[in-house]
């Protein structure tokens, strides 16, 4: 039995060993296909260039945003910034030029080549070949910096030093070459009143007044209430000084106080348009340090000083140093020699010039004087004036004078004759007259019966100035006759009918053909445009037929066309450079007369209107005739008073010299009094003072409120004959 059993279990043993077993299947599961994530990396290319892209612009802190997290462990963004800003103020970098020369790209990592241009206003082109090594942060590149990367030189701490050395600036004389600005020697002039001997208070005031070309009351009023204060009087070269040492050292009293800098001769002749200097403001250390600027240096801020700077800098000597930490130099990498200034030379006179800006003594407003034939400006003063020295910290006289200067309520840094804006008042009936006679519903010849009132226009009355003086009308007038007798109703009525025969803009558009509302091109010199608006009712033309209402023009852009009636038709463009030449003499730049436009007139109109302005001086009638009487030089003018909102109106005179003397050539002269009074009162008396300093040399008529010349009282005109506002 143990047999069998024994059998069966070797059998069972062997079948399930056989090849062919039975099988028993059992389902299972599908197994998912293994999920593989792709993350895209940015093309290396692309963040290089955004870097490089960033720092041309500057933006350094965008660049330091693309740092690895290692390098802004390694370097804060304060640092970062300040690295890069020093660094392109001591290149005096303009701009850089840069390239991708070679890239090597690992899965985490890659290597890039690039080349940089530094192009420097100071040392020309600077190159060198650099590496940036980037990593993948967050699925981006980013760049692991040091400060090889900005030049290899600054591998170590090192940075760039650039030692720089200005040349004197250039000088601004006038047109025959006197000196109005230069560097020297000088010495600031100030007064401690109390410490005064009194008994030599009359000799003192002679002695300065001769020194500073500033008249002895005007002195007198500068310090009379100082009391023990220190008064800024002026300043002058120290050759000056010294040739009146023994006067000044005799009198208490007087301070003076020796500097070296730059020096506006005369308190600064013009000095709205020669402008001042200053150090550079600390928002703007970056922007000059980069054009080649030391931190220190003095930059023209206005004026010629400005326009000029490129001219009157010159160019620096200058050398680029890689220095150490330590602080010791190591390598120069860059050298320049200096370039000598530019001399540039004015259109204006000095001697004229000075006598120009003493017309105007004891008025606030502006006087232009240019030639007819040329746009050659000859004298231009703003009243009242500044005395550039005081802006230069240099001068003792800065810290007294500085603050007074720019917080002014008449604004002396503000040049009148280009920048002011008024009303033009009766000077502008050139202008409607012109308007006229171009329509075809006028001629020179046409009468008008000028009342003391102008009532055409229902629920409008205006006055004529004969009114308001308690004068008889002027009666009737031709077209030209009404010019020379400013006859405001003449002129109302201009403007309503010009309004509604020719249509709203005719008026304006011929304003605007004369120059005016628009800037004149000097270019040179900040201006104004002034404004002319078309009028919008009855009321507004009829006010725009005298020069009132919505318009505002500049002395200037008035000179200009008047310019253009006295030489036929022409509008040049007022300059006032008269040429520029290197430190050799050759010439950089040289005065060209530029005609900008003509007139929108025939030359019948022009005709009418010279004669018109004849008749204002000539004419008994005349509103200025009282004014010129005895005057040998054939003047052309048009008064005008221009009412403003305070109670005085501005006073002008406009007009020119037909004199045709070929060492004087024939002048366009403005005159604006702001808010003096009648424009036939005091404006055309300065405007005849002007004549007579240019042709004469000197003025030979006081003044009525004058006892001599210069030297003012009160103004009091009782007695004489009322003239036109």
């Amino acid at each position: 039995m143990k047999k069998i059993i024994a059998v069966l279990f070797v059998i069972f043993i062997i079948s399930a060993c056989s090849k062919n077993p039975p099988i028993t299947t059992t389902p299972i599961s599908e197994l998912p296909t293994p999920g593989v994530t792709t993350v895209a990396v940015p093309d290396v290319a692309v963040t290089v260039n955004q870097f490089l892209n960033l720092w041309n612009n500057g933006d350094y802190v965008g660049m330091y945003g693309m740092l690895a997290q290692t390098s802004k462990d390694a370097t804060n963004q304060e640092d970062f910034v300040k690295l890069y800003t020093e660094t392109a103020a001591a290149l005096s970098l303009k701009q850089i030029d840069t390239g991708i020369v070679s890239t090597l790209v690992k899965p985490a990592s890659a290597t890039v080549g690039y080349q940089v241009n530094f192009n420097s206003n100071l040392y020309g082109d600077l190159s060198r070949g650099m590496e940036m090594i980037l990593v993948i942060e967050n699925n981006d590149w980013k760049i692991q910096w040091h400060e090889g990367m900005i030049l290899p030189e600054l591998t170590g701490g090192n940075r760039l030093a650039s030692n720089i050395q200005a040349p004197s600036r250039g000088d601004i004389n006038d047109r025959n070459g006197n000196t109005l600005v230069t560097q020297t020697q000088a010495v600031a002039l100030g007064i401690i009143p109390n410490q005064v001997s009194w008994e030599y208070e009359p000799a003192l005031l002679d002695s300065l007044s001769g020194a500073l070309n500033i008249p002895k009351n005007i002195i007198r009023e500068m310090y009379k209430d100082a009391g023990n204060n220190y008064v800024a009087l002026g300043e002058i070269t120290q050759a000056a000084y010294d040739a009146r040492a023994t006067t000044f050292d005799a009198y208490g009293g007087l301070v003076k106080n020796p500097y070296t800098a730059r020096y506006y001769n005369n308190g600064g002749v013009a000095s709205q348009v020669l402008g001042y200097m200053s150090l550079i403001p600390a928002e703007e250390i970056d922007q000059y340090t980069r054009l080649g600027y030391a931190r220190d240096a003095q930059i023209g801020r206005s004026g010629i000083e400005l326009w000029g700077e490129s001219y009157l800098a010159g160019k620096p000597a200058a050398d680029l140093y890689v220095v150490k930490p330590d602080g010791t130099y190591d390598t120069r990498l860059a050298s320049i020699d200096p370039k000598a200034p530019d001399t540039i030379y004015l259109t204006i006179d000095k001697d004229f010039q000075i006598l120009v800006q003493k017309a105007l003594y004891g008025f606030t407003g502006a006087i232009i004087v240019m030639e007819v034939d040329t746009g050659r400006i000859l004298a231009i003063a703003s009243s009242p004036y500044f005395d550039p020295n005081v802006m230069l910290q240099q001068n003792y006289n800065f810290q007294y004078a500085y603050n007074d200067i720019w917080n002014a309520e008449d604004r002396p840094l503000i040049n009148r004759a280009l920048q002011g804006q008024y009303p033009l008042g009766s000077v502008f009936k050139l202008i409607t007259a012109a308007a006229a006679l171009e329509s075809g519903l006028y001629t020179a010849d046409s009468r008008y019966e000028c009342t003391s009132q102008y009532t055409e226009l229902a629920g409008y009355i205006g006055d004529d100035w004969t009114f308001t003086r308690g004068l008889p009308p002027s009666g009737n007038l031709s077209l030209v006759e009404g010019l020379m007798r400013s006859c405001n109703p003449w002129f109302y009525h201009l403007g309503y009918a010009l309004y509604q025969d020719k249509g709203p803009t005719y008026l304006a558009d011929m304003a605007r053909g004369f120059g005016l509302g628009e800037l004149t091109g000097i270019g040179i010199l900040a201006e104004n445009p002034g404004s002319i608006n078309n009028p919008t009712s009855d009321g507004s033309a009829v006010q725009m037929g005298i020069g009132q209402g919505d318009m505002l023009v500049t002395p200037i852009q008035v000179v200009d066309f008047i310019a253009a009636i006295a030489n036929g038709g022409t509008l040049y463009t007022p300059q006032i450079i008269e040429k520029i030449t290197s430190v050799n003499g050759d010439s950089v730049q040289s005065f060209t007369p530029q005609i900008r436009g003509t007139l929108p007139v025939s030359q019948s109109t022009i005709a009418a209107l010279q004669e018109g302005m004849r008749l204002v001086v000539e004419d008994e009638r005349g509103t200025a005739h009282s004014s010129f009487i005895g005057m040998e030089t054939p003047i052309y003018g048009k008064t005008g008073t221009a009412t403003t909102s305070i109670i005085d109106p501005h006073s002008w005179f406009a007009g020119y010299t037909d004199a045709n003397n070929s060492d004087k050539p024939d002048i366009a002269i403005v005159v604006i009094a702001e808010n003096a009074g009648d424009g036939s009162r005091f404006a055309s008396r300065i405007f005849k003072r002007v004549i007579q300093d240019y042709f004469i040399g000197s003025p030979v008529t006081l003044y009525p409120w004058e006892y001599d010349f210069y030297l003012t009282v009160t103004p009091t005109l009782e007695g004489e004959t009322t003239q036109e506002p």
